[in-house]
C-alpha cells in the first residue's frame, strides 16, 4: 500500500504537535475550570493514559462561555493527544479546528496541515487526505511525501483520473516511479488497456527500465487491428531496448531481416547474438552457424547487385525500391548516402504502405544522428493497423537519448 516514507512523515508532523501542546495553555490566561481538568489531562497524557487524558479534555471543553483562545488550547490538546491514542480522526477534526482559528501561523500551521493529511490517511478518509495534501502543497510546503500521499489516496478511491493530474509533469517537475506505478495499477484495476498504456508509456519515457518496454511491447502487439507484417518493426524496437535476449529471438528476428531484403541488418543481429552468448553454444551451435553462413552469403549477393538494384530503384514509378535500397545502405554502414536514397523515395511516391515506409525512415534517422528529423519523420506517421503505435514509442526511446 502506502511507502512506509510517508507514514514516518506524517507521524513525525504528529509528534512535533505533541511535542509542543501541551504547554500551550500554561503559557496563556485560562479560567480554571478550563485550565484544571487541562493540567490534569497533561499528567494523564505523560503517563500515555489516553482516554483518561481525552475525558478530562472533553470536561475542559464542556465550560461555558469558552473564549476563542480557550477553544483553540482545548482542541490543539485534544488533537495531539487523540493523535497518540490512535484516534486519527478525532485528532484530524481537532486540529482542523485549530488551523481555522487564525492562532498558529508560517511554518507551524504548515506542519499542522501536513498532520492533518497523514492523520485522515490513517483514518481512510482518503478523499480528505488528498485535501489536506493538496493544501500542504498549494501553501508552500515541499516534502515530497505529501505528493505521494495525495496520490496514494486518490487511487485508494479508484479515482484515475485524479490519480494522473496529481502524479502531473508541470514546471519540470519528474514523476515519482513509484507514482506513475500507481497510476498503472489503477488504470488495471479498472481494466482501462488505453488508460493503462499511457501510464507505462510515461513509466518509459522517466524511468525506461527493460521490464516496463517489455510490457508495452507485448500490449501494443496485442492491440485489435495491429497487422502480422510488422513483426520485424516490433523486433527492431525490442533489440533498441534489451528485450532481444534469447537465442529464438535472435534467430527469428535475423531470419525476417533476410526475407525483407536486408541481409546487412540481419548480420548485425547474429553477431550480437554471438556476442550475447545467445547464438554459438549448446545443442543448436552448428544451426546458428549454417544461418551465419546464409548470412554472409546473402550479403555478398547484394553487395554484388547492388549496382543494377541501384539503376532500377531510380528507375523505377515506385519510391519502394529507393526506400529499401536506402535503408540497406544504413544498415551497412552508411547512413548519410542511405538517408538520401530513403527520402528521395518517400517524395517519388506511389508507394504500397507509405506510412510502413515513413516509419522506417524515422528509425533510421534516429538512430544515425539525425534525431530532430527523425523525431519530425515519425510524428508524421498515422497508420491504423499499428505502425502509428510503433512510431509513438521510437519517439518515446529517440527523446530519451
Amino acid at each position: 500500500m502506502i511507502a512506509s516514507p510517508i507514514l514516518r512523515a506524517a507521524a513525525l508532523a504528529a509528534a512535533l504537535l505533541l511535542a509542543s501542546a501541551a504547554p500551550a495553555w500554561a503559557q496563556s490566561t485560562v479560567r480554571p475550570e478550563v485550565g484544571t481538568p487541562l493540567k490534569a489531562a497533561d499528567s494523564l497524557f505523560k503517563a500515555k493514559k489516553y482516554r483518561e487524558a481525552l475525558a478530562k479534555v472533553a470536561e475542559a471543553d464542556a465550560a461555558a462561555g469558552k473564549t476563542p483562545y480557550e477553544t483553540y488550547v482545548i482542541q490543539r490538546t485534544k488533537g495531539s493527544i487523540a493523535a497518540a491514542a490512535g484516534e486519527h480522526e478525532t485528532a484530524a477534526k481537532a486540529f482542523e479546528s485549530v488551523i481555522a482559528s487564525g492562532q498558529v501561523k508560517g511554518p507551524e500551521q504548515l506542519k499542522m496541515v501536513q498532520a492533518v493529511a497523514g492523520l485522515y490517511y490513517h483514518a481512510k478518509d482518503y478523499a480528505k487526505a488528498a485535501q489536506w495534501a493538496s493544501r500542504y502543497q498549494k501553501e508552500g510546503g515541499t516534502d515530497p511525501a505529501m505528493q505521494t500521499l495525495a496520490v496514494q489516496s486518490y487511487f485508494l478511491m479508484n479515482d484515475c483520473a485524479a490519480v494522473s493530474r496529481a502524479v502531473g509533469e508541470g514546471n519540470g517537475r519528474k514523476p515519482a516511479e513509484q507514482e506513475l506505478q500507481m497510476l498503472a495499477n489503477c488504470y488495471n484495476k479498472q481494466k482501462d488497456s488505453t488508460g493503462y498504456v499511457a501510464a507505462i508509456e510515461r513509466l518509459v519515457t522517466y524511468y525506461p527500465k527493460k521490464e516496463y518496454w517489455t510490457d508495452l511491447l507485448s500490449r501494443v502487439q496485442k492491440k485489435s487491428g495491429f497487422s502480422d507484417r510488422l513483426s520485424l518493426d516490433v523486433f527492431r524496437l525490442k533489440l533498441a531496448t534489451g528485450n532481444v535476449t534469447s537465442a529464438g529471438d535472435y534467430l527469428e528476428m535475423a531470419q525476417l531481416a533476410i526475407q525483407a531484403g536486408f541481409p546487412a541488418e540481419a548480420k548485425k543481429i547474429v553477431d550480437k547474438g554471438y556476442e550475447a552468448k545467445a547464438l554459438g553454444t549448446g545443442k543448436d551451435a552448428e544451426r546458428h552457424q549454417r544461418l551465419r553462413d546464409l548470412v554472409a552469403k546473402r550479403q555478398a549477393e547484394a553487395a554484388q547487385a547492388r549496382p543494377q538494384a541501384e539503376k532500377d530503384a531510380i528507375a523505377d514509378k515506385s519510391g519502394d525500391a529507393l526506400v529499401n535500397l536506402g535503408y540497406g545502405y544504413v544498415t551497412e554502414g552508411a547512413p548519410q548516402k542511405g538517408l538520401a536514397f530513403m527520402e528521395q523515395g518517400i517524395k517519388k511516391g506511389g508507394l504500397k504502405r507509405p506510412e510502413d515506409a515513413k516509419l522506417l525512415l524515422g528509425m533510421a534517422q534516429l538512430q544515425n544522428g539525425s534525431k530532430s528529423r527523425g523525431l519530425a519523420t515519425l510524428q508524421g506517421v498515422h497508420g491504423k493497423d499499428g505502425t502509428a503505435d510503433l512510431a509513438r514509442l521510437w519517439i518515446l526511446l529517440g527523446q530519451r537519448a
